[in-house]
């Protein structure tokens, strides 16, 4: 029987799992094989497991329509995710379900091997982070069912009259899934269990604006006005009219059901600043230790991470000051921050500006990768505006991966206040999202053909996140970088990471207030004060998260030095950069193991 070190954690994090029975007459057979899900076995030879890992990912993408439409399985583009408790507690069973199997498997080649353990992996964090129970009490003015309703004509593209029928029904079903939220949210209330004020109010503010606009401008109505050629005009008509009437009876009331109780229920009770952590939850602080290692994957403590974050600002400082003088004529850490955060020189002055600024960084990218990597994305990727109802209240970019067939992978530039948008920071921001950064790593990995669904489409915060912030230095060694200003936007963005180590757990682990985090990324970082007030915002509704960039980017520069020190003159970078992108998003020590087998294998080779 396969053990592993993710039940002991389990238990560590005060997680009771109950032993499951699995009656191995129950097995399915070898002769449903032929039926299996393709994507979902692929490069898998065990016949359990192929069967284990179909059964999975049907029951996520059942579980996850969304999802599943965002990877081009449209079986249920008509459908919205149920987050009920009876739902909640059928999954639950699942994964202890997945996860007896998985433990039960024997006689596996290595490559079926390392699939169990990540399979295992993933099911055992999965289990762990329940302990959070974040359906109860978690608001995010970025994620929420505001948000998440007003993106579903972007994550369901109006092509065929079905395409219309299906976010008609993904639009009346909305008040079903507010509904229940507002169930969840109140039950956590009942626990004193509830998000921070602050937050929440946003929320609230967010929901007030959609609900002031009419319904010709809200952005679900831009959708009933696109042009279809190809349908009939009756067709065209019944949805149209079908979207508004969904939009007018279902969505609306729904928003002002939520708004209500958002401003009157929650908002009166929510945590104030001095409680913004997870730790001021009677959870907190088996919820934060089960984030740890679900978003770096490593054994460590808030003490240390926050250690490590207020090093690598020490060495930042450093590189800041010995870049600075030529640029800015200056090597005072404080004045440097000033000019960087407030000369308007290095900030752009329209909307048009900032999307062309990325389109350049992408295309100057793109052209320089064959020199650098082995492996090359077939999969495009474009620019595109964040949504104006959106922009407000989120980061400064993101990045949403490709539908395999469908979409391009799609770098999203918020464009918003563009005098707030430093001209400085647009190079390495692009260069994080897109090439060499998140659509390079997720484009290779969805188009690797020989790995199982789950290791294809998923991914381990650490290593995509920290690919990701590793990308950003490379890209200085790339040529990539116009000048030193640009370089100092490089610098911007590792001490924005390596703040974000510290300011995560000070608020998580050590209570901070969020006061205390502005002051602290305001002080040992350039970030302009929109992104810093967006940022803590960040920190505090999604915890652990942003443990994840700095600790994997440190990891990956470390096999890399541990590499070429091994390896000296037959260390090939593109080879390497093939070894870290060639299994998908691994957790650390996974990669690790990944890389020591190449210099191994390359110094026999070469011995």
């Amino acid at each position: 029987m396969r053990r592993s070190i993710w039940g002991v954690f389990l238990v560590a994090c005060g997680v009771k799992v109950a032993p499951v029975a699995v009656d191995p007459m129950s097995e399915p057979t070898v002769a449903v094989a032929p039926e299996l899900h393709t994507d979902a076995v692929a490069g898998v030879s065990d016949p359990p497991l192929r069967q284990l890992l179909h059964d999975h990912w049907e029951a996520t993408l059942l579980a996850s329509p969304e999802w599943a439409t965002a990877l081009g399985d449209h079986r249920y583009d008509d459908q919205l995710a149920d987050g009920s408790q009876a739902a909640r507690t059928a999954w639950t069973a699942s994964l202890l379900g997945w996860l007896a199997r998985a433990e039960g498997l024997e006689g596996l080649d290595a490559a079926d091997a390392l699939t169990a353990d990540l399979f295992i992996h993933e099911q055992t964090t999965a289990l762990a982070v329940e302990a959070c129970r974040f359906h109860a009490w978690s608001l995010s003015p970025r994620y929420n069912r505001i948000t998440g309703t007003l993106s579903i004509p972007e994550t369901l593209p109006v092509h065929a009259l079905k395409d219309g029928e299906n976010l008609v029904a993904r639009l009346r079903g909305t008040p079903a899934v507010i509904d229940t939220e507002i169930l969840n949210l109140r039950a956590g209330l009942a626990d004193n269990l509830v998000a921070n004020a602050h937050s929440v109010g946003l929320i609230v503010e967010l929901a007030n604006t959609q609900l002031t606009l009419p319904d010709t401008e809200s952005a679900l109505y831009k959708t009933i006005t696109q042009a279809h050629d190809d349908w009939d005009d009756d067709e065209l008509q019944r949805f149209r009219d079908d979207a508004a009437a969904a939009i007018r009876d279902d969505v609306r009331p729904a928003f002002t059901r939520y708004r209500d109780f958002l401003r009157d229920e929650v908002l009166p009770v929510a945590r104030p600043a001095d409680a913004a952590g997870v730790g001021a939850l009677p959870l907190g602080e088996s919820c934060y230790q089960a984030l740890i290692l679900q978003h770096t994957t490593l054994e460590r403590t808030p003490d240390q991470l926050h250690q490590t974050g207020l090093d690598a600002l020490a060495q930042i400082h450093d590189e800041f000051r010995s870049i600075a003088p030529g640029v800015l004529q200056t090597d005072d850490l404080s004045e440097i921050f000033a000019r960087l955060r407030t000369d308007p020189e290095l900030y752009f002055s329209s909307e048009q500006e900032v999307e062309d600024k990325a389109v350049q960084a992408l295309a100057a990218a793109q052209q320089a990768m064959p020199e650098w990597f082995g492996r090359l994305p077939q999969t495009a990727c474009e620019v595109e505006r964040i949504p104006d109802y959106e922009a407000p209240y989120t980061t400064i970019a993101y990045y949403r991966q490709p539908t395999p067939g469908e979409r391009p992978g799609t770098y999203f530039i918020n464009t918003y206040a563009p005098e707030t948008r430093p001209r400085h920071e647009a190079e390495v921001l692009a260069f994080h999202e897109s090439i060499p950064g998140h659509h390079l790593q997720i484009a290779i990995s969805q188009e690797l053909p020989d790995l199982p669904a789950f290791r294809k489409h998923g991914g381990v915060t650490a290593f995509v996140e920290g690919w990701a912030l590793y990308t950003e230095r490379l890209a200085d060694e790339m040529g990539l970088y116009s000048g030193d200003v640009d370089r100092l936007g490089m610098l911007s963005f590792d001490a924005w990471r390596a703040g974000r180590l510290v300011v995560d757990t000070g608020v998580h682990s050590k209570g901070w207030t969020r006061e205390q985090a502005e002051t602290f990324l305001r002080e040992n970082t350039p970030l302009a004060e929109n992104n810093i007030a967006n940022e803590v915002d960040r920190y505090i509704t999604w915890p652990g998260q942003a443990l994840a960039y700095k600790t994997g980017q440190i990891e990956i520069w470390r096999m890399r030095r541990e590499a070429e020190s091994q390896l000296g003159e037959r260390f090939d970078l593109p080879a390497f950069h093939d070894v870290v992108l060639g299994a998908g998003a691994v957790p650390l020590a996974v990669l690790e193991a990944r890389i020591d087998a190449h210099v191994a294998l390359v110094q026999n080779t070469t011995d």
